[in-house]
């Protein structure tokens, strides 16, 4: 009983601690989905991991999503912009081919987990 006692606290340690690096970001996060073409949104991102907000861009990102992005949890400060992310200040981006996400600033390895957990590729700048 102890054994399986350790084993199923490791398991809810490993699924929040999955959760919480996967929350930065979500494929359903209830914003609607951007497409190619539909521009980039600027926002401040709830990262819970560090207990910060990040300055993160996405694309594609529609005005619509950009809206409910910015409003998402403890996010702020959405901004939609047509065409892509700047790079310009960029510290590290993570793309998962359907969506990529810019940061320009923030814990790199929180972030870099994170992208993990989304199935991304990050790439440092």
């Amino acid at each position: 009983m102890k054994i399986f006692s350790k084993s199923l606290t490791l398991a809810a340690a490993i699924a929040l601690s999955s959760s919480a690096f996967a929350g930065l970001h979500s494929e359903d996060d209830g914003a609607p989905k951007g497409k190619a073409g539909d521009g980039s949104c600027t926002y401040m991102l709830q990262n819970n991991m560090m207990d910060s907000q990040v300055k993160t861009c996405e694309q594609p990102a529609n005005a619509a999503g950009c809206k409910v992005l910015g409003s998402i949890d403890d996010n702020s400060d959405s901004k939609h912009a047509k065409g892509d992310c700047s790079m310009e200040g960029a510290k590290g981006s993570c793309d998962t081919g359907e969506v990529k996400w810019v940061y320009y600033d923030g814990d790199w390895e929180s972030m870099e987990t994170g992208c993990g957990f989304q199935g991304g590729d990050w790439t440092d700048y």
